[in-house]
């Protein structure tokens, strides 16, 4: 077997096909596009090179057939705030062989250990924690957009090199053909009709505003919470400007309180609905089939991130934002489920907004950790 480190355009059609090859046969499987992958390593794109860098290999039998990938991320903001400086590793592919997948995890803990680190977290993304993140468990079925899916046997590999669960990334999904539970509904007309709250949907034409708003509760609300940095507003910007092929204005709703922020929900309509059967690619064909699936519609949507300072938590103010978004979707008869992706173990606030929707349990992933 052969690690050979991407570092030229053969390599990195090389990394992009490895999960093609693997995934051929697993009907659950959806291909992220490959742009999307490729923006992740393009210092251009992501912005988080201005305080990170990353490296990354693909894995090759004595044949020369490609038997696995993986990359590994430093990410100078977040390092240093574990106990021991820890790096990530992310983007992990493997026949099941043991020897492969210790070799990989080798590779990247190398790599790291060279420039520092003494732990590391993966699978991870080298980027915001809504995309690319965490070693799904349970609940093998066709993955939302930009969330991981992977072999079951994967699990194995990562107890028995050494991985520890730092912790659970719960997702939870809602049948929106069912109305929310009755409590939930009189509690968010109730706060709905109090003084002093106002409700607002995003606005492309005041993108800025919203952006700043997002920023403000966002750091605000997960200041608390272990290892958190806060998110800056060009990371905010670069994700919005992803989402505009998709994005649908209503689906992003914000709660005030005498005009200042409080909270908010961003939900996306399911790309991968869109994207499924493209093998990654995104050329003329399949921009056009794009745009129809748009047109038509999705049945599913993705909420991708949810916030709410700490001093308007407990406020009603998330059931409002759901029932907004209810009264939007529910006339047009598109959509048929949400899914509520995902929310750490520790969070016992949002799991708690969950559990009052009526939502029903998904997909389990994890976040582990291996010290050096």
């Amino acid at each position: 077997m052969q690690v050979i480190q991407v570092n030229n355009p053969s390599l990195k059609k090389d990394f992009l096909n490895t999960p093609k090859l693997l995934y051929k046969n697993d009907k659950n499987w959806i291909c992220p596009l490959d742009s999307e992958v490729e923006n992740v390593f393009n210092p251009e794109k992501n912005t988080f090179f201005a305080h990170g860098k990353c490296n990354r290999w693909v894995l090759k039998d004595d044949a020369g057939k490609l038997i696995g990938r993986v990359a590994a991320f430093i990410n100078e903001k977040k390092a240093y705030h574990y106990d021991l400086p820890t790096g990530g590793m992310g983007f992990f592919e493997c026949i099941d062989n043991e020897k492969a997948a210790f070799l990989l995890f080798d590779t990247a803990k190398a790599w790291l250990t060279e420039n520092g680190m003494k732990a590391m977290e993966g699978p991870i993304n080298f980027g915001e924690n809504d995309s690319f993140w965490g070693l799904l468990v349970e609940g093998f079925t066709p993955p939302s957009f930009g969330m991981n899916y992977n072999f079951p046997y994967y699990h194995k590999f990562f107890d028995k090199y050494g991985f520890v669960t730092q912790y659970e990334q719960l997702t939870n999904h809602i049948d929106i053909t069912i109305p929310f539970p009755e409590r939930f509904t009189k509690i968010a007309n109730w706060v709905r009709n109090k003084p002093g709250y106002t409700f607002e949907y995003f606005s492309k034409a005041n993108a800025g505003k919203y952006i700043n708003d997002l920023m403000e509760i966002y750091n605000d609300g997960w200041q608390n919470f272990e290892n958190f940095v806060p998110i800056k507003r060009e990371t905010l910007e670069e994700s919005f400007k992803s989402m505009e092929p998709i994005m649908d204005e209503h689906l992003i709703q914000f709660a005030y309180f005498n005009g200042e922020p409080a909270s908010f929900v961003v939900l996306i309509p399911d790309a991968n609905q869109m994207i499924k059967g493209f093998n990654g690619k995104l050329g003329l064909i399949e921009k056009l089939k794009f745009a129809y699936r748009r047109w038509v519609g999705v049945t599913r949507m993705r909420a991708i991130v949810m916030g709410t300072k700490p001093k308007y938590q407990k406020h009603g103010l998330e059931s409002v934002l759901f029932i907004r978004l209810g009264e939007y979707v529910l006339p047009k008869n598109q959509y048929k489920e949400l899914e509520l992706s995902w929310v750490g173990d520790f969070n016992e606030q949002m799991i708690a907004i969950h559990k009052a929707t009526g939502a029903t349990f998904g997909k389990k992933h994890l976040t582990m950790r291996k010290v050096f």
